[in-house]
């Protein structure tokens, strides 16, 4: 009953201690960011914001290489 007892606590002690490990992301937290991600390029191309955003780009650029 006694190495019953013991192997009980061990196993259960390392199961415990390897409870929090982290072990990846899964399925729902990739689908989620995939859903983010479209969102965001649906809305910049819904928008228009993405030759504006060029633009901003382009004229920082652009300022740089004159300053320089």
């Amino acid at each position: 009953m006694g190495t019953k007892l013991l192997r009980w606590g061990l196993t259960l002690s390392s199961r415990l201690k390897n409870a929090d490990r982290d072990r990846g992301a899964g399925f729902v937290e990739y689908a989620g960011l995939l859903l983010l991600i479209s969102a965001i390029v649906v809305a910049v191309v819904a928008l228009n914001l993405h030759t504006a955003v060029a633009n901003a780009i382009s004229g920082a650029v652009g300022r740089v290489l004159q300053t320089g």
